[in-house]
């Protein structure tokens, strides 16, 4: 931040004036112009809804009660755990005997349904077991937050664009009465009913299972299950492949790695955290074995490495369709950790 007392700054230039003679010209620095108000966001907000197609009974319906930011919103976008914690820590809390304990359960429970979604999508009942689990306790925990006024602070707030798109599509799910605003509830980042779908995922990949005539993610097992499926299908997962497994890693052996293989260089930011894919040939060579201390099995498939700090993995092409899911390695690699206990 500029130590200015005033508000604007001069500097002196030297420019070549008429006829050639040097001469010294003053350089005023433009004051940063001052964000909307949130009414003036919320009149934008109006206006631009009205062209996407959003009936003005909507609109007023799903606006009308915002006069001001969240700010418990804001604060959680800034303390996110899978950007505050270690893969190691994020893991630790996550994949516990309870969890896994009760994961087993309730697999027990729906797994009539489940079968005949996976044989629908090509989605193990582990991985969506797995993924319900994380996102929303099984279904106990889905938020409490106003949809709406999630999306319409964390807009305005401008931190991530992308936001302002899913408040657009909050109000494009209420124009088509799936539900009512104020029926519309999840976490402080606008994720909704027991898969924590954004509103664009929603639109997306939400499936009426049931055949009721509506995609309820929130109540109905079968459409919460089916939509899940249906997002991993969409985002490429390939059915009977492996999402990935933990392997062991020497210091000599990381250091080979770090000098033999990059990082990726595109794609979100977890992407970019872990290598390029190599041959499970290759992995072996420099030095990467099983957690058990066994060779890594023979196979076609290329694998990439997501460095812990102390545990470490080989992730099959898979994990993108779980990281698509949620782009933070430590979430990506908690889904699948849980998905192997689950199974086993």
């Amino acid at each position: 931040m500029r130590s200015h007392a005033s508000t604007l700054c001069f500097a002196l230039a030297l420019a070549i004036g008429p006829g050639g003679l040097a001469v010294a010209v003053q350089d005023q620095e433009a004051p940063q112009p001052q964000p909307p108000s949130f009414d003036e966001f919320l009149a934008g907000v109006r206006a631009e809804a009205l062209t996407r197609g959003i009936s003005q009974t909507t609109i007023d319906a799903a606006l009308a009660n915002l006069t001001a930011p969240e700010p418990a919103v804001v604060a959680e976008d800034r303390t996110q755990a899978e950007e505050i914690q270690t893969l190691d820590e994020y893991l630790g809390q996550r994949i516990t005997t309870k969890t896994i304990h009760t994961a087993r359960e309730m697999l027990h429970t729906h797994v009539a349904l489940l079968k005949k979604i996976e044989a629908t999508y090509g989605v193990p009942p582990s991985l969506m077991v797995a993924i319900w689990g994380l996102e929303s306790n099984f279904g106990r925990i889905t938020g409490s937050y106003g949809t709406i006024q999630s999306l319409a602070t964390l807009a305005y707030d401008n931190r991530r664009p992308a936001f302002r798109d899913e408040l657009f599509h909050a109000l494009a799910i209420v124009e088509r009465g799936v539900i009512t605003p104020a029926e519309l509830k999840g976490s402080w980042a606008g994720a909704m009913g027991q898969p924590q779908f954004m509103p664009s995922s929603y639109l997306k990949h939400a499936v009426d299972f049931d055949a009721d005539g509506r995609a309820d993610i929130w109540s109905s097992p079968a459409d919460v299950f089916g939509s899940m499926a249906n997002y991993l299908k969409n985002a490429g997962w390939r059915e009977g492949e492996r999402w990935g497994r933990e392997v062991k890693i020497s210091h000599a052996a990381m250091a080979r790695i770090k000098d033999a293989v990059p990082l990726r260089t595109s794609g979100c930011r977890a992407l970019r955290e872990i290598t390029v894919p190599r041959p499970l040939s290759e992995w072996s060579s420099l030095g990467v074995t099983l957690t058990s201390g066994a060779h890594l099995p023979k196979s076609s498939l290329e694998a990439s490495l997501v460095r812990g700090d102390k545990r470490h993995f080989l992730v099959y092409r898979n994990y993108k369709a779980i990281l698509d899911y949620n782009c933070s390695n430590s979430y990506a690699v908690s889904v699948g950790a849980l998905a192997d206990k689950i199974a086993r």
